[in-house]
């Protein structure tokens, strides 16, 4: 599944400018460093957090996607700094527990 057609799907807003990638699994956490040590590149990368640090995480692990769950507000200095990477940074009303369980259902595990 694409990022595409996961925007689709489950009514997510891209913030950033990002070419669409392939999403190989999913990935949930809070904390950088699980996230460096943990998520596989492919990987869509569940979070709360939206402080700039996370783009520098996603980009080291090759995430196809950051997806900011609870409609949290993202800086624009987050987004800014995603685009110039190619970082999909994508957010979602929903909370995360609701948004793993409509991606599992649509086939994407923690790969």
């Amino acid at each position: 599944m694409t990022t595409k057609e996961l925007i689709e799907k489950l009514d997510l807003e891209p913030l950033s400018k990002f070419d669409h990638r392939e999403v190989s699994g999913v990935f949930v956490s809070d904390m950088l460093s699980d996230v460096m040590a943990g998520a596989q590149s492919g990987n869509l990368w569940l979070t709360i957090q939206t402080q700039k640090h996370i783009v520098p995480a996603a980009n080291l692990v090759d995430v196809a996607a950051i997806l900011i769950t609870g409609g949290k507000d993202v800086p624009k200095d987050t987004i800014d700094l995603a685009s110039r990477f190619n970082i999909a940074i994508l957010r979602s009303k929903l909370p995360t527990f609701e948004l793993v369980g409509k991606l599992y259902s649509l086939g994407l595990g923690g790969k």
